[in-house]
């Protein structure tokens, strides 16, 4: 008695990098968020680790606790850090209601991505107004580009970010020495807040194009709402990036 063979035929497995199929799971347009994202990090982690090693290696700094105390409409009352205190709570809220937004696209919830978006377009906007307020009152206070770059500027144009205590002798028998690191001091925060601003600036612009979109229904028509999820990969990176800033500038 004959056996019949049996031949079992396999379907080939898919060719993952033929095109047509992400091998991640992941769309073209996240993967290229990520890769700025990770591009932009390494901009913003050179900046602080320039920022990091120059004060590591000065002898006096002005004291965060001195140059931060002012609050809005609070007239010469010391209150150290209780302003970007509340730009920290502004724009964490904000990465908050941008994940609420994202949620929302998931379930294709037109309605409830549009307003989460524009609580975070409300959030981006405080920040920004702080952050204005902040410079202003910094500039008016003398720490500004150049400010302290003339050797006769008086001691005490700028003694008043330095903790009396600690740094007086320094004041009193090198003031070109604590001239010279209040400039870096400043130079540092005005050019890598501002950084972080212009960031949070164009995330408020790209995150009104998408409500606008969204309010037009585009994303919906599309059946998806990835574009929100793109840009909230931004958006929380934008807050993240705060986090170090925030570290660096105002507590250490």
């Amino acid at each position: 008695m004959s056996q019949q063979a049996t031949v079992v035929t396999t379907a080939p497995e898919p060719k993952l990098w033929a095109g047509g199929r992400s091998p991640y799971n992941v769309s073209y347009g996240k993967m290229m968020m990520w890769f700025f994202l990770l591009s932009d990090a390494l901009t913003f982690g050179a900046l602080l680790i320039s920022y990091g090693t120059t004060r590591f290696f000065s002898t006096v700094w002005p004291d965060a606790n001195q140059v931060f105390k002012s609050f809005p409409f609070m007239g010469e009352r010391d209150l150290p850090l209780l302003f970007v205190s509340l730009m920290t709570f502004i724009l964490i809220m904000s990465s908050v209601t941008m994940v609420l937004a994202v949620h929302a696209g998931h379930y294709g919830d037109k309605k409830n991505v549009a307003k989460w978006l524009l609580w975070t377009i409300i959030g981006g906007i405080c920040f920004l107004s702080c952050q204005a307020w902040e410079w202003t009152h910094l500039h008016s206070e003398g720490g500004w580009w150049g400010s302290f770059l003339d050797v006769n500027t008086p001691v005490s144009q700028f003694a008043h970010f330095f903790n009396a205590h600690k740094t007086e002798h320094i004041l009193a028998t090198q003031p070109a020495l604590a001239m010279q690191s209040t400039h870096l001091f400043f130079n540092y925060f005005f050019t890598i807040t501002g950084f972080h601003g212009g960031h949070v600036t164009s995330g408020v612009i790209f995150n009104i194009l998408i409500l606008v979109n969204t309010v037009n229904g585009v994303y919906e028509r599309r059946g998806h709402y990835e574009m929100v999820e793109k840009i909230g990969l931004y958006w929380h990176f934008v807050d993240l990036v705060w986090v170090f800033v925030f570290t660096c500038f105002y507590l250490l």
